[in-house]
């Protein structure tokens, strides 16, 4: 028995029906094979023509005379095409090619000059110390006298007191009217010749207008000198002046 080689054409219908053209295969009889029977046969011959079709598409001969034959697309069950390779992109533009800059001119550094040597200076000769000059040692200050001791005057108690004169006592007229009065106690210093010197309040009357009124009387008493060792001398007392209503 001869097989035929199945050959699939797609045409340009709106409906695109493939036709299988087989030869040498003996008519099948309905009559002998059942349902389950003819099913397997029809599977058969479909897987066999698949096969048998995609076998012839994998020569080249075939294919090309295909696509001259049907000038319709080919699908290709097996694999899709290549896509097409992009172009490679254009070299990039040559660069100009940048001259090196010329090197900078090294200068070079002058020379130093080479100090001269330093001239040899001879010191000059240390001076001579001058002659030492004697001086006469300056002669020592006077020592100044102990100043002559103070004499105090001779303190006198009241009670040895001799009057030549007694005080005249002059009550002042604002006291009296005030009704003030007291007694002063003075302290006096006498001079040789029997002679107020000197008189200070040593015991207040409370009052100020007779304790001045005591100072200006007794510069009016007269004293009988002092003696002492058959000398004449100052000499100091107690003096009470009473001022009484």
């Amino acid at each position: 028995m001869t097989s035929a080689t199945p050959v699939i054409v797609e045409s340009d219908s709106p409906a695109p029906q493939r036709v299988v053209m087989a030869s040498g295969l003996p008519p099948a009889r309905g009559d002998e094979l059942g349902p389950n029977g003819r099913r397997a046969l029809i599977g058969g011959v479909v897987a066999l023509h698949l096969v048998g079709g995609w076998g012839l598409l994998q020569v080249q001969a075939v294919r090309d005379a295909v696509r001259e034959v049907a000038p319709v697309l080919m699908v290709n069950m097996i694999a899709p095409p290549e896509p097409p390779k992009a172009a490679p992109p254009p070299p990039p533009p040559a660069q100009p090619k940048r001259m090196a800059p010329a090197p900078a001119p090294i200068i070079a550094a002058a020379p130093s000059p080479t100090p001269a040597p330093a001239a040899f200076v001879t010191p000059p000769p240390d001076p001579v110390p001058p002659a030492p000059v004697e001086v006469a040692a300056a002669p020592p200050a006077p020592v100044p006298a102990p100043p002559a001791p103070v004499s105090l005057p001779k303190q006198v108690p009241p009670s040895a007191v001799r009057y030549v004169k007694l005080p005249d006592l002059n009550f002042p007229a604002l006291a009296k009217r005030a009704r003030e009065q007291g007694t002063v106690v003075l302290r006096i210093t006498v001079d040789v010749n029997g002679r107020l010197k000197h008189a200070t309040v040593h015991r207040s009357s409370g009052f100020e207008r007779i304790d001045q009124a005591a100072l200006r009387d007794i510069q009016s008493a007269r004293f009988a000198p002092q003696t002492e060792d058959g000398k004449a001398v100052e000499w100091q007392t107690l003096a009470p002046l009473a001022y009484e209503l």
